[in-house]
């Protein structure tokens, strides 16, 4: 009940402020494309969200395109919200594993089967890291703290049982530590998990590489270790199976439409998404960022939707990282 309340009031708000019931219909007309990234600003939807919109911008330079923020219990306010859309053209919303996850941990009445599954865009690996000042070296020492006293080792990332979560709790068991025990504070963007390791706050934090890689770089978080099969380029850190740890996990992130759109609006929306990620400033951003291209539109991207519901079900209830 608190959940279809706050995204009422969600719903409510955002309407007021972006106008969102007075776009209807259309996908390939001139009205304004409204992109939702159902997180706060500074984590992998929101910086997914606008490198999408200044893409779209560069490709179809007649489309006005807008990108606003709902965040909340892992997208599932958002996604609630864009399920009150039903045959908007116009809309489009952010989403992905940490989505998929998150709707079994919040219970949410709203699933994905009531949205139109536009297109997969991309995988990314993710990356451990630990302030600069941390006396956590390598993977190693994280192990043996974790040995120690798993309770002492707060791990900060996205919404509970998203991938961030999931990472977590496949790490603890693989060093043989009961996922269970993990001391894990869900952040609602990668902004404020940012702001909890960088004030020293919380001991390691889990995220994509695109979110914290600068910092690393920088030298104002130091990587422990990172989710790929195979070292990363441009980014000195290791694998977690070089350190003993046998976890490998991509991310990824698509978008999808509300449900009920006719089949000229699902397919407009389609071709808009396909010039985007064609476009130049897309494939720039997907390499600056580090992600990994793997486009997907249509039946494929349906099927795969599917399947990742019941991968990712199954994943959490043997970690037990779902309340």
């Amino acid at each position: 009940m608190r959940l279809r309340i706050l995204a009422a009031l969600a719903a409510l708000s955002v309407a007021a402020l972006t106008g969102c019931g007075d776009t209807g219909g259309s996908g390939g007309g001139t009205s304004a494309l409204r992109i939702m990234a159902p997180a706060a600003p500074g984590g992998g939807w929101d910086q997914t969200s606008r490198t999408a919109e200044q893409a779209i911008k560069a490709a179809v330079p007649d489309r006005q395109v807008e990108v606003f923020n709902v965040p909340g219990a892992g997208g599932t306010i958002g996604l609630a919200q864009l399920a009150g859309e039903k045959g908007n053209g116009n809309l489009l919303m952010t989403m992905g594993l940490v989505m998929v996850g998150a709707i079994e941990q919040n219970k949410s009445q709203v699933t994905l089967t009531e949205t139109t599954p536009i297109a997969k865009l991309t995988e990314e690996y993710e990356i451990i890291v630990v302030p600069a000042e941390s006396p956590l070296k390598s993977l190693a020492d994280l192990v043996a703290a974790w040995k120690a006293d798993p309770a002492k080792v707060s791990v900060a990332g996205g919404s509970a049982g998203g991938t961030d979560h999931i990472v977590a709790g496949l790490m603890a068991k693989a060093a043989g530590v009961d996922p269970k025990q993990v001391n894990y504070i869900a952040h609602s963007g990668g902004g404020e998990a940012l702001n909890a390791l960088l004030g020293n706050k919380v001991t390691i934090g889990v995220s994509g590489v695109g979110e914290f890689a600068e910092h690393v770089k920088s030298g104002k978080l130091r990587a422990l270790g990172v989710t790929s099969g195979e070292r990363l380029p441009g980014l000195d850190a290791p694998t977690l199976k070089e350190g003993g740890l046998d976890v490998e996990l991509a991310n990824w992130r698509g978008m999808v439409a509300p449900g009920g759109l006719s089949d000229a609006d699902k397919k407009a929306l389609t071709d808009l998404v396909t010039k985007m990620h064609d476009s130049q400033p897309w494939k720039d951003a997907v390499a600056k960022n580090g992600w990994i291209d793997s486009f997907q539109t249509g039946q494929e991207f349906a099927d795969y939707l599917a399947a990742e519901q019941t991968r990712v079900k199954a994943i959490i209830a043997e970690l037990g990282v779902v309340s």
